[in-house]
């Protein structure tokens, strides 16, 4: 009989082959989408993610050739433990140090942007008959950092594949049109004020690289880099909140069930490796900004190699291959079996919290440029 290692390792591989051959094609598609906006593609992080790309190469190979028996061990292993282990390494991108350039009054803006669309994505999903599941989904997606958040939260709450799969579809799709459209629906708001466009961008728009995606577009579509400025501190301040509204939205949902959690559910292990990596890179960020060395060890360009490796490729490689086994676990026919109501709470929820942002950003977003 076979140790449960060898037993995964045929799907743990799997999962991982589609990871990898994400990224090429990511991008690829992220070369054509910034030279259709008129960029160079050259020397430029790809606006289209990996880790949605690994779950549609998932999903084609589940619903074209399937997904033999034998990799079952190891897809539900990538799943479960990668998954946990890529957002441990997310924890690498995120320093106090960033957020606090946004500001005292920008830092709460952020904070309430990201409460209203929790409270308006839960409301709009029992308003439409969906799942208590799939509102929470739709809540930490929306108003967190997309995918990354589905996955954070989506073990506390006992979502399964096809939730999961429904959701990471709706960020992808809503992500992409926003990434597309709404540089240039700021543009037309905010011209006179890149503060205000930045803080729209980064606070409307679903994933990481979406939000990057567009904020570039419009930096150098428009000659704004103030713009890009704010919307990256402002996704990074959203996504900083993953520590507070993953414990929050599991709490939430168990009291719902009238199930009872202890701490260490509430905090599972994964949600404090992330956060202790973050305090790692803010530490390692104040050594760097007082003329010392990161962590004690790393000048500046050694500080940035470790960040590259482990919070940006690591992190995206680990997060791919989970996502690439809910592809390979996942039939289309039992998405349909969720009916268009998934669909529609997503598109309602997007919509909702980019009317707030753009109320807010018009408010807030003049008070965010440097003076």
């Amino acid at each position: 009989m076979p140790s449960p290692l060898l037993r995964a390792l045929p799907g743990l591989v799997a999962a991982l082959v589609l990871a990898l051959l994400a990224q090429p094609v990511a991008a690829g598609l992220g070369s054509l989408l910034l030279s259709a906006r008129g960029l160079d593609p050259l020397g430029r992080a790809s606006p289209v993610s990996a880790i949605p790309v690994a779950v549609l190469l998932g999903l084609l190979v589940a619903n074209t050739v399937g997904t033999p028996t034998r990799l079952a061990p190891g897809v539900d292993l990538a799943v479960k433990k990668v998954l946990r282990l890529g957002i441990i390494l997310v924890g690498l991108k995120l320093s106090l140090v960033d957020v606090l350039k946004i500001g005292a009054l920008g830092v709460p803006m952020v904070v309430l942007l990201v409460v209203f669309a929790v409270v308006a994505a839960r409301l709009l999903a029992r308003g439409m008959g969906v799942s208590a599941r799939l509102g929470v989904l739709a809540a930490a997606s929306t108003a967190i950092c997309g995918i990354t958040a589905t996955l954070a939260v989506a073990p506390g709450i006992n979502a399964d594949d096809r939730e999961v799969a429904y959701t990471v579809a709706n960020v992808t799709l809503f992500g992409l049109v926003a990434m597309l459209s709404y540089p240039f629906l700021a543009h037309a708001l905010f011209a006179d004020s890149p503060g205000a466009a930045g803080l729209f961008l980064g606070t409307a728009i679903h994933d990481t690289s979406q939000v990057m995606g567009a904020a570039i577009a419009y930096s150098e579509v428009y000659g704004e880099p103030v713009a890009m400025q704010v919307a990256t501190v402002a996704k990074l301040t959203r996504n900083s909140l993953l520590v507070a509204v993953v414990p929050a939205l599991t709490w939430m949902s168990a009291r719902e069930g009238a199930k009872r959690q202890s701490l260490g559910q509430l905090f599972p292990t994964f949600v404090l490796g992330f956060l202790a990596l973050a305090a790692v890179r803010t530490v390692g960020d104040l050594g760097l900004a007082q003329g010392g060395r990161a962590l004690g060890l790393f000048e500046v360009e050694g500080w940035k190699e470790v960040l590259r490796v482990l919070g940006d490729k690591g992190a995206t490689l680990a997060l791919a291959t989970a996502l690439a086994g809910v592809g390979l676990s996942t039939r289309l026919s039992v998405l349909r079996g969720l009916g268009p109501r998934p669909f529609f709470l997503g598109l309602a929820a997007a919509l909702v919290v980019g009317l707030a942002s753009l109320v807010l950003s018009a408010w807030v977003g003049p008070l965010l440029e440097p003076r």
